[in-house]
């Protein structure tokens, strides 16, 4: 899931060299994916209206629920 959301954030932004995911679990079992982007380029991974944001963590629910557990994207 980490390789998926960084695949798309580096086709999305300026500077693709400063695209960074951090992935950590919790004791409950919900991965929480971290993207950190440059921020001139915050606004194109969120999207008007969070719309590309809303479109990334839509794809990270249906690969979790293959994979059975559950994901959080948070972009810092």
């Amino acid at each position: 899931m980490k390789e998926l959301v960084e695949f798309i954030a580096k086709s999305i932004v300026d500077a693709p060299d400063e695209v960074k995911v951090d992935e950590e679990t919790n004791e409950e079992g919900l991965m929480t994916l971290k993207l950190q982007v440059a921020d001139e380029d915050k606004g194109r991974v969120i999207g008007k209206q969070g719309r590309i944001a809303e479109a990334m963590r839509t794809l990270l629910r249906v690969k979790a629920a293959k994979a059975a557990t559950r994901v959080r994207l948070e972009i810092v």
